[in-house]
């Protein structure tokens, strides 16, 4: 393992990144503002959940020990992805930046904002059936020499460090905004359902890498001149799949603890619209529930 003086010091420039979190940062202290002027405070812990737990863990990984020796370590890359796509969405998501833009945008581009909610991608990838699916197919090309490319590459590793985080971050804000995302109780059930299958899926490139007697991606040698503490390529290889399997299965706990909160809540909201019938409407609906159950 490196000495802890390398990975306090170890530092690179991820433009791509950094541009990222500037106008992540900007848009999320516009919306602020502008909701402070319609009269709506926001939580401070959203703010720094956002800022503190989303941001910076974000910007310290591309920019950090991963970012700067992502493209010699497997081990380097695969948890600076890895954390990108299960874990800094998530604290994100605790910002709640989509409810913070409706209560900062009005008329025209609030209208925009719900279409874009509405739409069928934003909806697909909004659930449970899609989002394990997102997640193998991404670290499965970590099992081919695609993962040689990504480190090697400067505009392959910057493409990733943007788009891995923003995909994730569409795939967790269900979770933690389920408020603008709203589902059924069964729905959610038979998410749950499937989450339990996702524990399984999660764990499968994980488990490749680990296992593999090969290396995977082809570079079976360092190059000259590398620090004496780099384990062999393969062993680098088993670091990599080691913590993508313990990453993958320790992001579901808070995930289904998420899931658990959703469907409370989308319970006592379903609860509260059935009291809130009148005795006739009731009757309505009980002869259309029959009537459909009839045909």
């Amino acid at each position: 393992m490196p000495p802890l003086a390398d990975i306090l010091s170890a530092a690179t420039v991820d433009p791509a990144a950094i541009a990222l979190a500037l106008a992540a940062c900007a848009l999320y202290a516009a919306g602020l503002v502008r909701a402070r002027r319609r009269g709506v405070a926001w939580p401070l812990w959203r703010v720094l959940g956002f800022y503190l737990l989303g941001i910076l863990p974000y910007v310290a990984l591309a920019c950090g020990f991963t970012g700067a020796y992502g493209s010699s370590l497997r081990w380097a890359f695969t948890l600076k992805v890895a954390l990108m796509f299960f874990v800094v969405p998530l604290f994100l998501g605790l910002g709640q930046p989509v409810g913070l833009a409706r209560a900062a945008l009005s008329g025209a581009a609030r209208d925009r904002l719900e279409r874009v909610l509405a739409s069928r991608a934003t909806r697909a990838l909004g659930n449970a059936f899609v989002a394990p699916l997102v997640g193998l197919v991404l670290f499965g090309t970590f099992l081919t020499p695609l993962l040689s490319v990504y480190r090697g590459s400067p505009l392959a590793s910057g493409t990733l460090s943007v788009v891995v985080p923003l995909v994730g971050l569409l795939l967790a804000l269900p979770l933690t905004e389920g408020d603008s995302f709203e589902r059924s109780s069964a729905f959610i059930v038979l998410e749950f359902v499937y989450v339990f299958i996702e524990l399984l899926a999660d764990a499968v490139p994980g488990i490749f890498l680990r296992l593999s007697p090969t290396v995977l991606d082809g570079a079976a040698s360092w190059a000259a001149g590398v620090p004496q503490w780099f384990p062999s390529p393969l062993r680098d290889q088993q670091l990599a799949g080691d913590l993508l399997w313990f990453i993958a299965e320790a992001v579901d706990v808070p995930v289904i603890i998420l899931m658990f909160v959703r469907f409370s809540r989308s319970d006592r909201r379903e609860a509260r619209s059935f009291d809130e019938l009148s005795d006739e409407e009731m009757d309505a609906l009980a002869q259309e529930h029959l009537r459909r159950r009839g045909s």
